[in-house]
């Protein structure tokens, strides 16, 4: 047999050169670009996952210089290729990403894809293989279970970061593999800061209505706000799961969103796509436990992040306006869920603060952008020139915030008793109803 370095090696894509999946990434571009697409997809299912992936493939272009590479896999295969060694990128993704991947890198001599007809799993692959390295025969690199027809017929075997299971499953072929892991940190912490739960401190917002109405010594309706903040926490982690599988591209372009765990390819890619109606189910389930108008918040809440995700987020000024309504929602959850009803005032000094929070975060990224040396918003629809306009409006918001509680505070002076007059049911001078 010949020495390990002169026989090809095949390295294997998806999970194994990135630390992501390129089919489950190109659906949600697809569905970014037009939701619609969702109605396509079955029909293209059922002429086969080849021809699912070329039609998405054609539709949708990936940038190859954004992919999470596994860094120390990477360093390896080009220093193989220095070296001299025959690398043929095999996968399963389409032809038109291995392409595009093959050219990024500019270290593989052969190619072998799925196409229109043909889709590359396991036994196929290992049909392309063994026609391409002959009697040579060839070394594979990969990660997950269903290559282990593939690894059968390899010399060598080398893991990249393989699956629960898969190492023991390749020593029992008699294989002794060469493992690469480049996973790194705590999983627990990157699931946490997937789900982002130190973002559930915006949900707090669902108590105020309890203690603007002076019901927080009422056990009961104290638990009633504890399972909405639960809830909003639970769908508000759902929907921040689905905006970061939608703006994939966009969130590695960033200068601090490329690091976030789907991005960066650090928890797999899959599990976020599964985590994703567990948190939604587990967020309505709760909501059975509360008054029907909470469940209608929350279905709100949740179809709005969605057009705000899928449209919303690229035009300017709505983006801001959504933001704000989000926050304001979620007071008016809390309401919901204690049936108390909220004041004009409130509903006015809530829209107006928030409004203005949303326009600092907004100039506040294109300020990062600006010294980025960036000319646009990624994802946004906004250019650096706007940082001025942005900041003119918040202070305009910041102010509009303040005149209402002025408004409010001076209302008793203007010769209105708070403990006769009433306008449409509600108190003057209290947040919520007396």
């Amino acid at each position: 047999m010949k020495g390990t370095a002169s026989r090809p090696l095949g390295v294997d894509l998806d999970g194994t050169l990135i630390r992501t999946d390129l089919l489950v990434e190109s659906v949600f571009a697809l569905l970014k670009r037009n939701v619609l697409f969702v109605f396509l997809l079955p029909l293209w299912l059922l002429k086969g996952r080849a021809y699912l992936k070329h039609e998405i493939a054609a539709r949708v272009a990936i940038d190859a210089g954004l992919l999470p590479y596994q860094g120390d896999f990477l360093a390896y295969l080009r220093q193989e290729h220095a070296d001299g060694r025959r690398l043929i990128l095999a996968t399963a993704a389409n032809e038109r990403y291995a392409e595009a991947i093959a050219l990024e890198l500019g270290i593989f001599h052969d190619i072998v894809a799925s196409n229109a007809t043909v889709n590359l799993c396991a036994g196929r692959k290992l049909e392309r293989l063994q026609e391409r390295c002959g009697d040579d025969g060839f070394d594979y690199a990969a990660n997950a279970m269903v290559d282990l027809p593939v690894w059968e017929r390899a010399g060598e075997v080398l893991l990249v970061n393989p699956e629960r299971g898969v190492k023991a499953a390749v020593e029992h072929l008699g294989k002794v593999p060469r493992v690469f892991e480049d996973r790194t940190g705590n999983p627990l912490k990157h699931y946490l800061k997937t789900l982002r739960v130190h973002h559930w401190l915006k949900n707090l917002l669902v108590f105020i209505p309890l203690l603007l109405a002076h019901w927080f010594g009422d056990l009961v309706l104290v638990g009633q706000t504890l399972l909405a903040f639960l809830a909003f926490g639970l769908c508000a982690s759902g929907v921040y799961l689905l905006n970061d599988l939608l703006d994939l591209p966009d969130d590695r372009r960033h200068p601090t969103k490329r690091q976030r765990p789907l991005a960066a390819g650090t928890i797999p890619i899959g599990h976020g796509v599964m985590l994703i109606p567990g948190l939604l189910i587990g967020a309505f389930g709760l909501a059975l436990f509360l008054p029907l108008e909470f469940m209608g918040m929350l279905a709100v809440y949740s179809l709005i992040t969605l057009a705000y995700s899928l449209w919303l987020k690229g035009i300017a000024l709505a983006d801001v306006m959504v933001l704000a309504g989000l926050y304001v929602i979620r007071i008016i959850a809390g309401a919901a869920a204690v049936s108390v009803i909220l004041s004009f005032w409130l509903l006015a000094f809530s829209m107006f603060l928030f409004l203005s929070l949303a326009l600092v975060k907004r100039f506040t990224e294109l300020l990062t952008i600006q010294q980025q040396q960036g000319t646009t918003g990624f994802g946004l629809g906004y250019r650096i020139t706007d940082g001025e306009t942005l900041s003119q409006f918040g202070s305009a918001s910041a102010y509009g915030a303040v005149l209402v509680l002025a408004l409010y505070i001076t209302a008793e002076r203007c010769g209105i008793s708070i403990r006769t007059r009433r306008l449409s049911g509600y108190c003057v001078r209290c947040f919520c109803t007396c």
